[in-house]
């Protein structure tokens, strides 16, 4: 029997655990207890929200409180303990407790219906005001020092609140009360411009840097070649794909052609970044080369402000009167040569890169690069995870200790998990120059403090020399690294919730492999933190080493070498000289990479000689495909080594119809690696498959494999909460140390053996 249902008419102390701070939690209990005529109170503590209510109608309190959160809440568990009545005539909202902390913090969410209305309606304080926020929407996590929540700990404690807003906070029956981001024109933050302003510079061509929720926006008219262009050199951006924002859904019809699925992501309150298939009517240089194009909505209120400004009239003596108005707009991180995402107000670099700066005086606290996604074998998936995610948790099924995660050297992001539940930070990039590598390490400083919690061991990335590893050594806790690949899986296998046994397929650029080579496309079982290699791809030659990642001709140049036809380079990559191809080959490592593989075929098919992002020539190639068809015999599997060299050798053929070639190739990938797996399950059972890696990126790369693996009754675990890419090294880092120290290791070298032939 429940306390509810022993006590009917008693006093209950009821303990809410989840995201229940920041999100109106506490003037909801107030509203809910004054509706059905209890006394008690609620307040914020350590642990999430305390409350105590006593009267005649405790079960139905209680049935609405699980059911009728506010739109933010998730209620992971509540305890419920009947005590002695107190005889209280009244319910009241009571100070914080403060404590170490155990509640979370939610992630900053777009403005809510109701602010927005207000946002345009002459007759509210709020009217144009572009930081319009309640309980229901706003920034909460890039704005957030310390829990537990309250305005104190956040940004917004050198705004004191004006009487209206003190009202308003103090109002048990607004949707501001106790709302920490509350502040109107007479006392909140401010724009450094107006926003006709921005709109006019946009509508002129020029670039405007306007100071956001994460971090600064880069804007221009997306319609605007010239403008885009101008962008692109100014951001020394090379080919890389703009985002763009636009208005509203119907907007993005104009320019995208959105499925019902990439639509209702895209209005989410994460509003991340969407990709789309693209329509021909943005300037070429927004998304150079490829099929799909980012949009995202508006998630603050400048950006509705924005928009609803360029859509008005324009003045009769305007000089761009009679050109059309944008209706999408480049929205791009301003952030330098891969520096990290600029957040001051006066850092000199705006100016350079853009013709006005718009700034305000609200600090941000945790900078955000805006959330990537897809839509991925009818689910969700993250590509880049950052606003509007972070730092919501991945439950990992059960308690464990507190450990870190590092990440690797690109896409880097850090993890920490604190009892059943893993924090994931946001984006954090690649750590190649000083202020990335400070960056990182702001990001640990950030969730350790948010968290409240203690590290007992770190996990990192294999490689000796990345920076993340000497970070680990520095730290003076136990350290565990983990083989790049096993830590891809692991990833996987983490946010599923899964021990193993398991399959893992990781497939990508580079890792290093536990023989000290350059691995890729790896065939791994996994149970726990034991893991074993089944198989790999056969081994090209990697000329130049790294420089082969960034020149694909290299790899052309082996795939060649792998045939027995290196004489006939010269032929095909005549730019080259013939003894630079020679002595190119000499001395070359070997590389099992899938991405390798990738860039071998898009050197031979003449599609990208030299990439100036990561992965576009894969992305070149993934753009032709329609229909992905299998070529008779492309592939062989000798001694679990998976080959392609009959596959390469038909890519000569294709020279001259690069998109057959791109169709032929992902096909028969496909259709290689289903097999290959089919070995495996043959020789280990029906287990499931965790894809991970770089390479699942590729949409019909990891839609052919999820899709054929579901037709040969095997399950496939993909990617969810976090991306595939090393984005998600992090959380295989932080679970393989947990199931290392739940096994008793002490340090690293205690780590099991992964395997005879490897550990040697």
């Amino acid at each position: 029997m429940s306390p509810v249902e022993q006590f009917p008419a008693a006093r209950l102390k009821i303990r809410v655990r989840g995201a229940v701070q920041g999100v109106g939690f506490r003037p909801f209990v107030y509203r809910l207890a004054t509706r059905h005529a209890l006394s008690g109170f609620v307040l914020n503590d350590s642990e999430g929200v305390l409350l105590e209510v006593e009267g005649q109608r405790l079960h139905p309190f209680v049935a609405a409180l699980r059911e009728e959160p506010p739109p933010l809440a998730r209620i992971d568990d509540m305890d419920l303990t009947a005590i002695p009545p107190t005889g209280s005539a009244r319910f009241e909202i009571r100070a914080s407790i403060a404590g170490r902390a155990r509640t979370r913090l939610i992630a900053d969410a777009a403005t809510c219906d109701a602010c927005l209305s207000e946002l345009f309606d002459p007759a509210s304080r709020f009217y144009y005001y572009p930081f319009v926020t309640c309980t229901h929407c706003g920034p909460r996590f890039t704005i957030t020092r310390h829990m537990p929540y309250d305005r104190a700990q956040t940004s917004m404690a050198g705004f004191p609140l004006c009487w209206d807003c003190a009202r308003d906070y103090a109002d048990p029956k607004g949707r501001r009360f106790h709302a920490e981001t509350i502040a109107c024109p007479r006392c909140g933050p401010s724009l450094s411009q107006p926003v006709e302003t921005i709109a006019a510079t946009l509508r002129e061509g020029r670039i405007v840097a306007l100071k956001g929720i994460g971090g600064f926006h880069l804007l221009c008219d997306a319609g605007n070649e010239a403008a885009v262009s101008r962008l692109r050199a100014r951001k020394q951006r090379g080919d890389k794909p703009f985002a763009v924002m636009v208005a509203n859904a119907a907007s993005a019809d104009l320019v995208a052609t959105p499925t019902a699925a990439e639509r209702t992501l895209a209005e989410s309150k994460e509003r991340p970044i969407v990709l789309m298939r693209r329509r021909n009517c943005l300037a070429p240089s927004v998304a150079p080369g490829l099929a799909h194009v980012g949009i995202m909505l508006p998630y603050a209120p400048v950006h509705h402000l924005l928009f609803h400004a360029l859509a008005g009239e324009p003045p009769a003596d305007a000089p761009w009167q009679g050109r059309a108005l944008p209706v999408a707009l480049v929205a791009t991180s301003a952030n330098p040569g891969g520096e990290p995402l600029v957040i001051e107000n006066d850092d000199v670099r705006l100016g350079r890169l853009a013709d006005l700066v718009v700034s305000h005086d609200r600090p941000i606290v945790a900078r955000a690069d805006d959330s990537v996604m897809a839509v991925v074998a009818g689910a969700p998936a993250y590509i880049r995870r950052a606003r509007g995610a972070v730092p919501e948790p991945i439950d990992l099924g059960q308690d464990g200790p507190v450990v870190v995660g590092l990440g690797g050297t690109l896409k880097t992001t850090v993890t920490v998990t604190r009892g059943r539940e893993a924090f994931v930070s946001q984006h954090i990039g690649d750590l190649d120059t000083a202020a990335a590598i400070r960056f990182h390490r702001e990001s640990l400083t950030h969730l350790l403090a948010i968290l409240d919690v203690t590290p007992e061991a770190v996990g990192c990335d294999g490689h000796p020399d990345f920076h993340t590893t000497r970070m680990a050594v520095a730290s003076g806790l136990p350290v565990f690294p983990a083989q790049h690949h096993v830590a891809h899986i692991a990833a996987v296998a983490a946010e599923h919730r899964l021990q193993g046994p398991l399959l893992g397929l990781a497939l990508d650029g580079h890792g290093h492999g536990a023989d000290g080579g350059a691995w890729g496309g790896e065939l791994l079982r996994i149970e726990g933190a034991d893991w074993q290699r089944l198989g790999h791809l056969a081994p090209l030659a990697l000329p130049g080493g790294d420089r082969a990642a960034r020149e694909p001709w290299r790899m052309g140049l082996a795939a060649l070498d792998t045939l027995g036809r290196a004489h006939e380079a010269a032929a095909l990559f005549p730019d080259m000289p013939a003894a630079q191809l020679a002595r190119t080959l000499e001395g070359a490592g070997r590389t099992t990479s899938m991405g390798r593989l990738f860039d071998a075929v898009a050197g031979l098919l003449g599609l990208c000689s030299r990439q100036n992002y990561e992965g576009q020539a894969a992305m070149a190639l993934e753009a032709l495909v329609h229909r992905p068809r299998s070529l008779a015999g492309g592939y062989q599997v000798r001694d679990h080594v998976l080959d392609f060299r009959p596959l390469l050798g038909a890519m000569l053929d294709c020279r001259d119809d690069p998109q057959t070639g791109a169709e032929l190739f992902h096909g028969t990938v496909i259709e290689g690696l289903l097999a290959w797996i089919g070995i495996a399950v043959a020789e280990h059972g029906r287990l499931p498959v965790a894809l991970g890696g770089g390479c699942l990126i590729n949409r019909v790369l990891a839609e052919g494999l999820a899709a054929g693996l579901k037709a040969r009754g095997i399950m496939p675990l993909m990617a969810r909460q976090v991306p595939p890419n090393d984005g998600g090294l992090s959380l295989g880092q932080a679970s393989l140390v947990r199931h290392w120290l739940m096994a008793g290791a002490k340090s690293a070298k205690e780590e099991p053996c992964v395997s005879p032939s490897l550990c040697a």
